[in-house]
């Protein structure tokens, strides 16, 4: 009979396993479906709230922010986005290599002096998907969001998008709400040049400041505006401002 009582108990403890394998799979197949869903969504809806939105509330930055169209973009911010953070947006997959190899072997020289690579692409799916931070768990997942809104989204929503998410300032979010807080208008009558000054804080735009204007933006802005006469003539760039 001992022996008997055994082997029920072992096989109950196989049973258990078994089962509990199978909740996990449902689990993270939901996990799978739940987010593949939320990604097409925000192909034609906007999120909510994003992670660095939250933290910008519990920080005490507050929440300024005011979704808008692409119609309701001036082509200046597009423009200036793209001339000041990647411009080879509409030749890429997602991720521009050769800019990540110039960024890691100057960090191999200079490891207190982090240059980042990332590109509009990756800055949306970080900033819409993801939290802020360097961990490798969260490059990871950068990644994989990164191509999925590539082959989901197009060029034209993802640049929509970084437009309308990206903090341009503590607690400002998105062209509308930086044009709003910085000149009193609305994102789609801002001129090259103010197109330009909040491009250049996109660095650091708590430390890089339009409003009180820090030096570095006003340093950066005339750099800003020589790249954007540079793309003018782009095609490939044009046809993301129409």
């Amino acid at each position: 009979m001992a022996k008997q009582k055994k082997v029920s108990t072992a096989k109950g403890s196989s049973k258990k396993t078994v089962g509990f394998k199978g909740w996990v799979k449902r689990v993270v197949l939901f996990l799978f479906i739940a987010q593949l869903l939320y990604i097409v969504a925000l192909k034609w809806v906007n999120p909510p709230i994003t992670l660095t939105q939250l933290g910008s509330l519990i920080s005490g930055d507050g929440l300024k922010r005011d979704y808008v169209s692409g119609d309701e973009l001036s082509p200046n911010i597009k423009l200036a986005v793209m001339a000041s953070e990647d411009q080879v947006f509409p030749d890429h997959g997602g991720f521009d290599w050769k800019s990540i190899d110039r960024a890691i072997k100057h960090n191999d020289k200079k490891p207190q002096k982090v240059r980042g690579a990332s590109t509009i692409s990756q800055q949306t799916a970080k900033n819409v998907f993801l939290w802020q931070g360097r961990s490798w768990v969260r490059k990871g997942l950068e990644v994989y969001f990164t191509k999925m809104i590539e082959w989901i989204w197009g060029k034209e929503r993802i640049l929509e998008m970084y437009v309308n998410v990206i903090e341009m300032g503590p607690g400002i979010y998105g062209a509308e709400a930086a044009a709003q807080n910085y000149f009193n208008k609305p994102a789609s009558k801002l001129t090259r040049r103010e197109a330009a000054m909040i491009a250049a804080c996109l660095p650091n735009p708590k430390k890089y400041t339009v409003k009180p204007l820090s030096s570095y933006v006003s340093k950066r802005t005339g750099w800003v505006q020589r790249q954007m006469n540079n793309l003018d003539g782009d095609e490939e760039i044009q046809k993301l401002l129409q």
